[in-house]
């Protein structure tokens, strides 16, 4: 038997791949499924099944595609209702991998048809849970994302969630490996362990939502402090339930090389947004105008979805040259399907025609020390937990996520402030919208508070913000 997680980081996710005796099943696989084809390929195997979690919101699946190449059934949990031909399993039902079996354990809560699957090695015993999002390490999957209007709430998903980890996960050996759908940085939870497998027996002395005295404390923990999900999430379930392109459609289209005449011809003849993902310092020294930046070396997909949110959005890319068909395949992971071309020879060839160049007014962290006075308008744009933590004296929190709605609480365009982030990959993402709406009196801090707390700008630990911006 072998099991192997296939952990993408910009995506906090983990696919993975188990097999044993000639036979393979992946598990909530991305869309790209060369990694799994590949590995089925080396290890001279068939992959048999394909198994979902649940209908996953934070990214678009490769279970379609992967059913496509394999002929291999998908696999889901009890209740759901997918637009396509799939097993839908009943609880405690079992899958024979090889010498392993695999079976389904029903625990709603995440979302209602989420499912555990256990699997049990070649003697029979118990192995390990493929938890998906109903238990990660230190957290568990919220409860909100499935919740209906007028017959579900999040309270009734936290409740079916509780009854689920305590008749299904908790009696489980405490050395029963899990493997959860994400880690670290995924909005599918709020408190997860940078690591990304453990034992049972650990969480459930570290995990604080097994540690909950009770159903109605556990409500409470869970519900409490949840952020508004992106807005793309809800596409994204759509797309896992309804079906999508292929990947190599997407591709195809994507990857269509435009000359700087005929990209500034579509950029001004479509509502196509231009998407700059090129390295933040690049950016902000020149750009075309009216691009946003979401640097490729970052958290890009999950920013693009978050900021831009409607996945059937038209995009221009111009990107570091060679870099397009990942720059559409990781797009491609969060749904975002729409690209109908890039910038041939990158920026380098908009600039060297003599088109219009844009830029961003990017400062050192000395620089600003050098300028800065008590009465200066900063807006620290990281999330409210690292602002908390150490901060820029009577700086403003705001938010990247939030800034659709903090931009219109900037006021006079002509009144001057500072923006930053923790390093300077999500405040040119910010400096970029802000331009783009005509905000241009403000300066970028580069290398973000990591660099302005090496200066003597004065810092604090906490300032309460029930200020408004100056108007």
């Amino acid at each position: 038997m072998q099991v192997e997680q296939i952990y993408t980081g910009c995506l906090a996710q983990g696919a993975y791949y188990i097999s044993s005796a000639g036979e393979a099943a992946i598990i909530d696989p991305l869309r790209d499924t060369a990694p799994y084809l590949q590995r089925a390929d080396k290890d001279g195997v068939k992959i048999k099944y394909i198994f979902e979690t649940h209908f996953h919101a934070d990214f678009v699946s490769g279970h379609l595609d992967l059913q496509q190449q394999t002929g291999a059934p998908i696999v889901y949990g009890p209740g759901a209702d997918p637009a396509f031909d799939a097993i839908i399993a009943t609880d405690g039902q079992e899958f024979k991998i090889g010498d392993v079996t695999i079976k389904v354990l029903h625990t709603p809560g995440h979302t209602l048809e989420s499912v555990t699957y256990l699997l049990k090695d070649e003697t029979g015993k118990d192995y390990a849970i493929f938890s998906g999002d109903t238990l990660f390490l230190g957290d568990v999957g919220r409860p909100d994302l499935a919740q209906k209007k007028d017959d579900i709430t999040k309270e009734d998903l936290a409740g079916m969630l509780y009854d689920s980890l305590n008749n299904k996960i908790m009696p489980l050996a405490d050395d029963v490996i899990v493997y959860p759908a994400h880690g670290a940085g995924s909005a599918c939870g709020k408190n997860m362990m940078k690591e990304t497998v453990d034992t049972l027996g650990n969480q459930k002395k570290l995990n604080y939502a097994l540690n909950q005295p009770n159903k109605a404390a556990f409500i409470t923990a869970v519900t409490d402090g949840l952020l508004p999900p992106p807005d793309y999430f809800p596409a994204n379930v759509l797309m896992n339930k309804q079906g999508y392109k292929s990947l190599d459609e997407v591709m195809e289209r994507g990857l269509m090389a435009l000359t700087p005449e005929a990209f500034e011809i579509a950029a001004n003849e479509t509502r196509a947004l231009i998407l700059d993902t090129r390295d933040n310092a690049a950016f902000t020294a020149g750009f075309v105008p009216r691009s946003v930046n979401i640097g490729l070396r970052g958290d890009f997909a999950p920013w693009v979805g978050a900021l831009v949110g409607d996945v059937a959005q038209p995009l221009l890319l111009v990107s570091e040259p060679g870099t397009e068909s990942e720059v559409i395949e990781r797009l491609s992971r969060v749904g975002f399907d729409n690209v109908i071309g890039y910038l041939e020879g990158g920026f380098e060839s908009w600039r060297d025609t003599g088109k219009t160049v844009d830029t961003i007014h990017r400062i050192s962290a000395d620089t600003f020390a050098t300028n800065h006075k008590e009465d200066a308008t900063v807006i620290d744009i990281r999330k409210a937990s690292e602002y908390s933590a150490e901060h820029v004296k009577d700086a403003y929190s705001r938010p990247l996520a939030d800034i659709s709605t903090w931009l219109k609480e900037v006021g006079d365009k002509n009144e001057h402030f500072y923006i930053h982030c923790a390093g300077g990959y999500r405040s040119s993402i910010a400096a970029s919208i802000l331009q783009m709406h005509g905000y241009r009196n403000f300066s970028e801090i580069a290398g973000g508070f990591n660099a302005i707390a090496k200066t003597t700008v004065p810092v604090t630990d906490f300032v309460c913000q029930s200020r408004t911006f100056k108007n």
